[in-house]
């Protein structure tokens, strides 16, 4: 008889890139990842300064973050089609950081996260993070959607500020609506028509890159027609042609700790969009991602995308999605992308100085509505009450309070809801139905399903209440508990203590090995307690 082998299980922390090597990499090969390469760093391009200019910084840095931070990401990571860059999801807190600390303190703040994520992949907190409760990712996405959005009202309609615009939603758009009469038609124009060619391509041509396509023609109508439509080149400037020298931040103890906040906001966002994304693209391509290699990648591209002045990298789910459909065989697609938009800025950096910012609000604009999975969310709402309140109160709090908020309120109510639902699934045989004998009232049985912990321990007390000091034996069957906590296991013990001070006995049966561990190391092996396989031993006794 031959015995089948089975690979050794690779490494954990070992990049996707060397797997992809190891299986054989052929020329076949590279054209294909060089197509989806080129044709996700279409899709990057205009997305990486539109994001860069929402979050309240150059559009170069958005550039500089898919090249460095990209490349690290493909290269080094434990996902075979993540692609990495600058993502909608942080505009929010990047803008609020510079408004707090200034883009120095972004920086720092993006290097820090950056050890932090590492650190957080080697201590292999990546399988924890993919427990987030489903109400609360689709929660706070719709939420990010909104604020998106809501950002990007100025450049949309083109109006005139004589202040900053404020971060908070409510005082944004007042100030917003307060400014209704400085409404650029041309800037208005030109975004809906960016927004409309968008949605048309994607509608009859799908595989074309409508996003670039839009922000071309929209460049091209301001500067045949002479538009008054405020553009890159009028409020930022010539772009450069090449990222500058790697060089580290500055540093001080203080601006450490103001900006340690912010990398541990920039910490817990990446990890949950990161590890979303990969599962997203293990779920389009059948492939299966390591989580915590993946944390490890994007902690050192968060560094890299620091030492040359970019900031917050992540997984971004869109450009993952059109890397797997374009054909990626692997992490050099990615690469590649990242080379593709180096070669952009080498070439042609001067004409992005023409791209309007009307254009890329416009294309902020859709990346919000597909962003905000409107039809998850009205199942949600439709699905439980518990669900729904999960989901409205995450909602809310990314809206009207702060994402790291939403994100912790609203898993911490998602374990509410699930202890609740373990509670009830943990059932209590009626003691009158489980009696042996129905005529002896010195022995009451009763069974017990489903795990034993805090939530549900409670339920025994009801039962004792119940029960009453009638029996001189207590039958407990733990037959179909698969687990106990020490909650669960002191009420057993408080059970034996009683029975002893009445002179009788509690008896478990059927407690699995990892369950009887529990309960003795918690003390019920000191009292007059036996533990039987079966009720069938029960009988024999």
């Amino acid at each position: 008889m031959t015995q089948t082998t089975h690979p050794a299980p690779e490494p954990e922390f070992l990049p996707k890139i060397l797997t992809v090597l190891r299986e054989g990499y052929s020329l076949r090969d590279l054209r294909a990842d060089a197509l989806a390469g080129l044709t996700v760093a279409i899709v990057a391009l205009p997305l990486s300064m539109a994001i860069a200019i929402a979050s309240g910084v150059g559009p170069e840095r958005g550039l500089y973050t898919t090249i460095v931070g990209g490349f690290l990401v493909s290269a080094l990571g434990g996902s075979r089609y993540q692609i990495g860059g600058p993502a909608g999801a942080f505009i929010v807190l990047v803008s609020a950081c510079v408004m707090a600390i200034g883009i120095d303190g972004l920086i720092l703040a993006t290097f820090l996260s950056g050890f932090l994520l590492m650190a957080a992949g080697v201590l292999r907190l990546g399988t924890y993070i993919r427990f987030i409760p489903y109400p609360v990712t689709v929660g706070f996405t719709a939420g990010i959607a909104v604020i998106i959005f809501a950002s990007q009202i100025r450049d949309l309609f083109g109006l005139y500020l004589t202040a900053p615009e404020p971060g908070e939603i409510i005082a944004k758009i007042e100030t917003l609506w307060a400014a209704r009469g400085t409404i650029t038609p041309a800037a208005l124009a030109v975004a809906a028509g960016v927004i409309i060619i968008i949605q048309g391509m994607k509608r009859w041509r799908p595989a074309a890159p409508g996003m670039l396509i839009a922000v071309v023609l929209a460049s091209l109508a301001v500067a045949a027609f002479g538009l008054p439509v405020e553009t890159i080149g009028t409020k930022f400037g010539a772009l450069p042609r090449v990222p500058p020298a790697p060089s580290l931040p500055a540093m001080s103890m203080q601006g450490v700790l103001t900006a340690l906040p912010w990398a541990i906001s920039f910490t817990l966002l990446g990890a949950i969009e990161s590890l979303l994304s990969a599962v997203v693209a293990d779920g389009m391509s059948g492939a299966r991602h390591r989580s915590n290699a993946e944390l490890v990648a994007q902690g050192a591209a968060n560094v890299g995308s620091a030492l040359v002045g970019g900031f917050c990298v992540t997984g971004t789910i869109a450009r993952t999605a059109t890397n797997v459909r374009a054909g990626s065989r692997g992490p050099v697609s990615g690469m590649l992308h990242a080379l593709f938009v180096l070669a952009f800025m080498l070439v042609a950096a001067p004409l992005a100085a023409f791209i309007p910012l009307a254009a890329l609000a416009g294309v902020l604009a859709v990346v919000a509505w597909n962003m905000a999975e409107k039809e998850e969310f009205w199942h949600l709402l439709r699905s439980s009450r518990a669900d729904a309140m999960v989901l409205l109160v995450t909602f809310l709090l990314v809206v009207f309070r702060d994402l790291t908020e939403g994100i912790v309120v609203g898993f911490a109510l998602g374990g509410l809801v699930f202890i609740a639902r373990m509670s009830e699934a943990a059932e209590v045989a009626s003691p009158e139905s489980a009696t042996i004998s129905a005529t002896d009232d010195d022995r009451v049985v009763i069974r017990l399903r489903g795990p034993w912990f805090f939530g549900a321990a409670a339920r025994l007390g009801s039962v004792l209440e119940r029960i009453a000091d009638r029996p001189r034996e207590f039958v407990v069957d733990l037959t179909d508990v698969p687990m106990i906590d020490s909650s669960g296991a002191r009420s057993f013990l408080l059970l034996a203590r009683r029975m002893a001070r009445r002179n009788g006995m509690l008896t478990v049966i059927g407690a699995r090995p990892s369950v009887r561990h529990m309960l003795e190391h918690h003390g019920l092996d000191k009292l007059p307690v036996r533990f039987l396989p079966d009720l069938a031993a029960l009988d024999q006794d």
